[in-house]
Formats: structure tokens, sequence, C-alpha cells
């Protein structure tokens, strides 16, 4: 049960998971503070080292939770040393190219509670479950800065 602004109370299921995505839409931000690149100038590419990816895959944790793509640490942590080449070019190609695989920019969103009641919405706080890939890239572009 959800409680709603006029007092009343919301059971059905549906038009729950409608409010609660609707007040983590509310909180979201859709600002980054990237710094913009100028395409005008011409950058060095970008190489990631294997050793580099190896040693991100290792640090992976089995019981990681899977994002949009269904890609678990299990699967990363079984099959890692025969899919470092491919994930280097392919982080290589995503950095230097400036774009990502579209299940990269997904996410699924969970409401988890924080505290207080339970029945108001602004209680929950949105957390995204996102691609281990894309994560590891990031760690990967981070360990270079």
């Amino acid at each position: 049960m959800i409680r709603v602004c006029n007092g009343g109370h919301i059971t059905d299921p549906v038009e729950k998971a409608n409010i609660l995505n609707n007040y983590c839409a509310s909180v979201f931000r859709d600002e980054c503070d990237i710094p913009v690149i100028n395409p005008a100038h011409v950058y060095e590419p970008f190489t990631i080292q294997i050793r580099v990816i190896r040693k991100r895959l290792a640090r992976i944790g089995r019981n990681k939770s899977v994002g949009p793509d269904n890609i678990s640490g299990d699967i990363l942590n079984m099959g890692g040393e025969a899919m470092v080449p491919y994930l280097a070019r392919l982080f290589d190609i995503s950095i230097n190219n400036g774009t990502i695989p579209g299940d990269w920019k997904k996410a699924l969103v969970f409401p988890i509670y924080k505290g207080g009641d339970r029945t108001v919405v602004q209680n929950y706080r949105p957390v995204s479950l996102t691609s281990l890939l894309c994560k590891q890239m990031e760690h990967v572009i981070t360990g270079y800065m």
C-alpha cells in the first residue's frame, strides 16, 4: 500500500509501480559533469592494455547483480581469459569513437526503502543496475586519469 498526497491509499500493483516510477523519474538528474570534447581537436587513439582488462575481470564478484544485458559476473569469470582481447577491442572502439552499445545505456531501477513510513513514496530511493561490462570500462577509464 502506498499513500498519495490526497490521503488515499493505492493498493493496485501497477498503480504503485507507476507512482514509484514517476517519483524516481522526478529525482533523476540528467546533467553530467563530463567535459565536452572539441571535435576539431585530434587526439591520439586510446589503447587499453590487456593486463588492465585481465585485472578488472578478476575483481568482479561472482554474485554481482546482473544489469539489463543479462551478463553476469559468473560469465565474465568463467570465460574471462578468452574474452580479454575482445573486451579490450570493444572498450578501445567505444572510447575512441565516443559511443557505447545500446544495452549499456539502459538500467534496471529498483526502489530501495530508506526509512520512515513505508507508505510514503519519498521514503524510497532509486537504485540502478547497469551493465557489468560498462562498469568495467568506467573503472578502466578512471584508472588512466
